[in-house]
């Protein structure tokens, strides 16, 4: 289908992301920038567009038009938000930009962009019952589903940007942080259903201060995962950094790693919604979510059917859209899932893990060759690097970390553990067990399609004594499949405790 560049000019931010949309609905990110425009920066006091931030905004604008020329973009989707939506001004604005960038920019009306919200969320993430926050500069959403089906929504008209403009002369930063938490909680008292809120419902925070609240987090648990998306944050540790930043002025907060300096300004304000938010509704944890109303847009044109309905498995979606993007041989790859998964199954007497493993096992074996696209040796290293970088939809991050070392497993090496050493936080000792078993499936499932061309169909595996045998249902001569595998038998023997008859 092409390039498509989307434009999200919000009251803070504007933001461009061209995306490559791959022909059977699935899409890839390709380039992304950002620029602090502040559209609604000073908007309270008349309902205004200000004109140095009009000037700022379609400057902006127009570097992301040259990009997208430069790119090969075919179709331009812009969308406004808060800030234009209230403005008084809003035609001209408009106007403005279709005369001098040529661009026609599309205001969202407050059910359409948390709509997109919604979708972006839906379809990137594993959590049937959840309560999503996003703070953008200008409004604050709030959106409550269960079943894949929005229950309730609202769009407070108050964002970072906003109440950092409304407060700015209560006080010291702790003054008007601690007002900013009293406002918010008496605008929660107002919305009947929230209350009613289940106290299973998973909370996901969306939007530019989740994600400088991860980053800054990650730095101070040294956590090794470059991944926002399911990120899991404790409010404990939410505290400490919201005590951190409400305390020190600008330009003491622009030092803070992590936190983008254009954001240091108006972080308190949004921290607070976030505090006011989870004590209001007592949450102890919740989740960052890295996608939101840019994503909804993204699924909306590369798949369209998910404006009627979400995409019913999240993480299939996500590693098929991989396979495709690394090249990987997708026939090869649907055969050494299936193997994969008869070997997990049949021989659970001898591993003993529960279920849960099989969608770990299933990561490893659909994107166990992406290696293959950075070089054929040390593929093995450059698939685990892969997806632990990937960014995949619908896995945790202790899953992501476990299938990267499962695909890295090498032959007598088993697992490099001066890497897995470093995700001594995510993962715990017992895992190492679980990966280097994993890792004897997957490459015995890898063997048994050695040629991609389907030429063992099933296994069936019996454990008679000290051995294992596993009988191959065959599609022609798989001489060379079996003596691939068979060179397997000497580590599954050392992890299992068996020797391996391939018949």
């Amino acid at each position: 289908m092409g390039k498509i560049g989307i434009i999200d000019l919000g009251s803070n931010s504007a933001r461009l992301v061209i995306v490559e949309i791959f022909d059977e609905n699935y899409f890839i990110v390709e380039d992304e920038l950002k620029e602090s425009v502040r559209l609604g920066q000073d908007m309270d006091r008349d309902g205004f567009l200000k004109p140095q931030r009009v000037a700022e905004t379609i400057r902006t604008l127009k570097m992301f038009k040259r990009l997208c020329d430069a790119s090969g973009v075919e179709k331009i989707i812009a969308v406004a938000t808060a800030a234009v939506r209230r403005a008084k001004n809003q035609r001209s604005f408009l106007d403005e930009i279709q005369a001098t960038v040529g661009i026609r920019v599309d205001v969202l009306s407050e059910e359409a962009e948390a709509t997109l919200v919604y979708r972006g969320v839906i379809n990137s993430m594993d959590i049937p019952k959840g309560i999503i926050l996003e703070i953008g500069g200008g409004s604050t959403k709030i959106i409550y589903y269960n079943r894949r089906s929005v229950l309730q929504y609202i769009s407070l008209p108050f964002g970072a940007v906003t109440l950092t403009d409304l407060f700015k002369d209560d006080g010291t930063p702790v003054e008007q942080t601690a007002r900013i938490e009293e406002f918010f909680t008496e605008q929660f008292k107002k919305i009947d259903w929230l209350a009613q809120v289940d106290p299973d419902a998973q909370m996901i925070g969306v939007g530019g201060s989740f994600r400088n609240l991860y980053k800054i987090n990650k730095i101070v648990r040294k956590y090794p995962l470059n991944t926002v998306h399911n990120y899991q944050f404790q409010t404990e540790d939410f505290r400490s950094i919201y005590e951190m930043v409400r305390v020190l002025d600008v330009e003491k907060r622009k030092r803070i790693r992590g936190l983008s300096p254009s954001r240091a300004d108006i972080m308190p304000a949004a921290l607070a919604i976030v505090k006011a938010f989870t004590d209001y509704l007592h949450i102890e944890s919740f989740t960052i979510g890295g996608c939101g109303l840019r994503e909804g847009i993204m699924f909306n044109q590369a798949v369209p059917v998910t404006a009627e309905r979400p995409i019913s498995d999240v993480l299939s979606y996500s590693l098929n859209t991989h396979v495709k993007f690394y090249g990987c041989n997708e026939k090869h790859v649907e055969n050494t899932v299936h193997l994969s998964i008869q070997l997990f199954k049949q021989l659970r007497v001898l591993h003993k893990f529960p279920r849960v493993y099989l969608k770990v096992l299933k990561i490893a074996a659909s994107l166990h060759d992406a290696g293959l696209r950075v070089r054929y040796y040390n593929r093995r290293d450059h698939s685990r690097y892969i997806i632990l970088n990937a960014g995949l939809y619908g896995a945790t991050h202790r899953e992501i970390v476990l299938a990267a070392f499962v695909a890295g497993c090498r032959k007598r090496e088993d697992v490099n553990l001066a890497e897995w050493a470093k995700y001594k936080d995510i993962v715990a000792e017992e895992d190492l067990e679980v990966v280097k078993k994993l890792g004897i499936l997957l490459r015995v499932a890898e063997c048994l399609d050695r040629s991609g061309m389907g030429m063992v169909k099933g296994i069936n595996c019996d454990v008679l004594g000290d051995s294992v045998i596993m009988k191959t249902e065959l599609a022609g001569d798989a001489t060379l499949e079996i003596s691939q595998a068979m060179e397997v038998a000497p580590d599954f023997k050392r992890q299992f405790k068996k020797n391996l008859e391939i018949l």
